[in-house]
């Protein structure tokens, strides 16, 4: 069943993605560094831009959590790939598993050639599966993505173009209908692939907001996504800035046995015992 979303605003037409080339991030991403925080470190809720001069009026815990990490970690530069394709088939990777293992998988695609919509619609399943190994659950997920690669070519001929003139609303709804996709795999495709403004939630945001008593931990996706839409501008570069930090701080501090010593949202707790996951 769909999960409710906020539709705010939809993003603009040719509204940049939000993915970072290895190459080009290292000297700025022409056509794309007006979304992201790339070679400076920018500041969304402080840029100037217009896009984000109703920040100002942003108060709360999403202000203070978010200029904390950003002091604490600075900008993350995720996505990490090299085009829309490579982030989808990321996002459907990830799931369950490392991006370090992602990254293995992702390299064993690139290395047989096979990184684009035809090549692997081409390919057996099982061909599939053993090229994407490392990812884990490489069964699963070779399915997962040539359910997705059906789509994408039986609906739009295999242009990933075509497929983002979409609504976000609509082209969400396609999204979770094809198997294996959920609520957080659909969202990172519409943030990271197609620029649009929704946030993703997963299993570090949850846990930061519950064990810091700003929602029940048995809170709904939706209900968690509406909490960061809400709070905040419809900014897809905000979105991808604060989720990357939220990954950042649960990779190293929000464990599922929190380590609180140095975490920069440790102040934030106010004498309030984390728990761990088993508690929760």
């Amino acid at each position: 069943m769909q999960e409710p979303i906020q539709t705010a605003r939809e993003a603009r037409e040719g509204a940049p993605h939000l993915f970072h080339t290895r190459n080009h991030c290292a000297t700025g991403c022409p056509g794309f560094s007006r979304l992201s925080a790339l070679d400076s470190p920018i500041h969304p809720l402080t840029d100037p831009h217009p896009m984000f001069t109703k920040t100002k009026t942003i108060r709360g815990p999403l202000r203070l959590y978010y200029d904390r990490l950003f002091e604490a970690y600075g900008p993350q530069h995720w996505w990490p790939a090299e085009d829309r394709f490579e982030v989808i088939i990321g996002a459907i990777l990830t799931q369950n598993t490392t991006w370090n293992n992602v990254e293995r998988a992702i390299a064993n695609l690139k290395r047989e050639g096979l990184m684009s919509p035809k090549a692997l619609h081409r390919l057996p399943v099982r061909r599939l599966g053993s090229i994407i190994r490392p990812s884990g659950y490489y069964n699963v997920k070779a399915v997962r993505i040539k359910s997705f690669l059906t789509f994408l070519i039986d609906q739009y001929g295999g242009d990933l173009e075509k497929m983002f003139k979409e609504t976000t609303k609509k082209l969400r709804r396609f999204l979770l209908d094809i198997n294996g996709i959920g609520p957080e795999t659909a969202d990172s495709i519409l943030l990271y692939a197609g620029g649009r403004p929704i946030f993703v939630i997963d299993a570090y945001t949850r846990r930061i907001l519950s064990r810091h008593g700003l929602v029940s931990p048995r809170s709904t996706y939706g209900v968690l996504q509406d909490f960061f839409m809400k709070g905040l501008p419809p900014s897809p570069r905000l979105y991808n800035e604060y989720h990357a930090l939220l990954i950042e701080v649960g990779k190293h501090h929000c464990r599922k046995e929190p380590i609180c010593s140095g975490c920069p949202l440790e102040r934030f707790l106010i004498g309030k015992r984390p728990k761990s996951v088993r508690d929760l």
